[in-house]
């Protein structure tokens, strides 16, 4: 089937810009026809087009959940899917790409420290890191304690991948990339899930899925 996505257009990119300056639900109201069809019609064009190879994907709801939030913006500021265990995200910034696990749950985090420390598979998630960084991919946590948790030597030879509570693949790219527009993008997304595929396999191996039951 013929690739169907053609980049995100640059009144795609202004719309956010706009909703950062008024996340109003008037100005939501008066430029939804753009949001239809310059930011949410080609996201739903990229996952048809990845589909085959990364998974049915889902596009987050463009509302904000504002019950706990002391932020009572109602609309978020981009457009954010997931793509199996790879997300991919679209504001007036540019465009994200990234795959790994985000907000472990304890027996997780769990599994993943012991991979982390053990003598084999803790050097071969540094190989695959390794990698990724050396081909411009930035390796990703959004918690991280200041030392090894506890129970680890603080000396260990992975104490800095010990510190980390989550571990993603991520790579961002500027409004200003002109390929933005065009259908070049989605080979750009396709090359960083395809790049990160051995730190999600490692995470699948040795971390996997809680079996932990959901809090209320």
């Amino acid at each position: 089937m013929a690739s169907t996505f053609t980049g995100w257009s640059p009144a795609a990119a202004d719309f956010y810009r706009g909703l950062e300056a008024d996340n109003s639900k008037a100005y939501w109201t008066e430029h939804r026809p753009v949001y239809d069809d310059e930011v949410l019609a080609p996201m739903q064009a990229l996952l048809a087009d990845l589909a085959d190879e990364f998974g049915e994907g889902k596009i987050f709801r463009p509302n904000r959940d504002i019950r706990f939030s002391t932020d009572k913006s109602p609309y978020k500021t981009s457009i954010s899917a997931m793509l199996g265990q790879g997300y991919v995200e679209f504001s007036a910034r540019g465009i994200g790409v990234g795959a790994g696990c985000h907000m472990m749950a304890p027996d997780q985090l769990a599994r993943m420290r012991s991979a982390v420390a053990d003598d084999t598979t803790g050097p071969e998630l540094e190989g695959i890191l390794a990698t990724l960084t050396d081909g411009g991919i930035d390796v990703i946590a959004h918690e991280r304690l200041a030392t090894a948790p506890r129970g680890f030597p603080k000396d260990h030879p992975r104490a800095d991948l010990l510190r980390n509570k989550d571990l993603a693949a991520w790579k961002q790219w500027p409004a200003t990339e002109t390929w933005l527009h065009t259908a070049e993008a989605e080979s750009r997304i396709v090359d960083v899930l395809r790049a990160s595929r051995p730190l999600v396999d490692w995470l699948d191996e040795n971390v996997g899925a809680t079996t932990l039951e959901r809090r209320r």
